[in-house]
């Protein structure tokens, strides 16, 4: 794959996350947080196992350490992460939750200059500024988004940042991961290895393994799992491979700006000539990271 293209690969893997809230939201009203997200895994796992039987060489090669990297993205990230944001969505508002997600990058970044030794300069701060500046004016243009009524509560507010987290940290293990491994490799260990985690979670908090999905219900987790869900993590670690994790960071901010456009053609909210700016402003900030106006280095 053409290295120059792969901040863009990241950054439409991301922007197809942006499809899951407006179906995930819905689903709550029946289904705990724990079951829509084992639903999800299973259905990933019938289309994944043949994956994973092929790479059994790559997997079987692995050394402990990069073992647990795997175990990190994928009980970290895939299992606890998505539990702890679709919760958070079911207790609060979403669009809250969503832009709490962009904190993302300063968990990524800490741990990618710890972990993976990359180097972060001023220019990187300024790129994750304008970034973060433009993922705020997306999710709630010039409006306050508490004016309406009581801000998000304190435990939906801390759900969505320990998901942020997860998934922060998620980037830098899994660029980590992939010297090793295969980015298909990888997707398909990210939702296998979570699925008996589920299944555990699903268990302790229903007391029971029984689940009652009518016809919508299914459909919905059917495309929930395949779109936001396998697509988009395919077409996400096809870019990581070659992209710096602090960088990758800064890609995914691309999910609240179609989540907000979603919200708009779906669901019939508005949006503003800021809320557009602040998409130009987003994704300017991507692709002028994508033409190496910033060098590696960071200086």
């Amino acid at each position: 794959m053409d290295r120059r293209w792969a901040l863009l690969w990241v950054a439409l893997g991301a922007s197809l996350w942006g499809t899951d809230t407006v179906l995930r939201r819905p689903l709550t009203s029946s289904l705990s947080s724990p079951q829509i997200v084992l639903i999800e895994h299973l259905i990933l796992t019938l289309a994944l196992l043949p994956v994973c039987w092929r790479a059994r060489a790559q997997w079987r090669a692995l050394e402990p350490s990069q073992w647990g990297a795997v175990l990190g993205v994928s009980w970290g990230g895939s299992a606890l992460g998505t539990v702890l944001f679709t919760e958070a969505i079911r207790m609060g508002n979403p669009t809250t939750a969503v832009l709490l997600q962009k904190t993302q990058p300063l968990f990524a970044a800490l741990l990618a200059r710890h972990l993976l030794g990359e180097q972060l300069g001023r220019r990187f701060w300024i790129s994750l500024l304008l970034a973060l500046w433009g993922a705020y004016l997306v999710s709630f243009g010039a409006q306050n988004p508490f004016r309406f009524g009581p801000p998000v509560p304190a435990a939906a507010a801390l759900l969505a940042l320990a998901a942020a987290a997860l998934w922060g940290a998620s980037t830098v293990l899994g660029r980590w991961a992939l010297d090793r491994l295969s980015f298909l490799t990888l997707t398909a260990l990210r939702i296998v290895v979570a699925t008996p985690l589920l299944l555990m979670l699903a268990w302790i908090h229903s007391s029971s393994m029984a689940m009652v999905v009518g016809a919508g219900q299914a459909l919905a987790l059917l495309v929930l799992a395949l779109v936001p869900g396998l697509l988009a993590l395919i077409v996400y670690y096809r870019g990581l491979r070659h992209t710096r994790a602090s960088r990758a960071a800064i890609a995914e901010l691309s999910f609240p700006a179609v989540a907000t456009l979603l919200n708009w053609a779906v669901l019939g909210a508005r949006i503003s000539a800021v809320q557009l700016t602040g998409f130009a402003l987003l994704w300017g900030v991507i692709l002028n990271l994508e033409k190496g106006k910033y060098a590696e280095s960071g200086h």
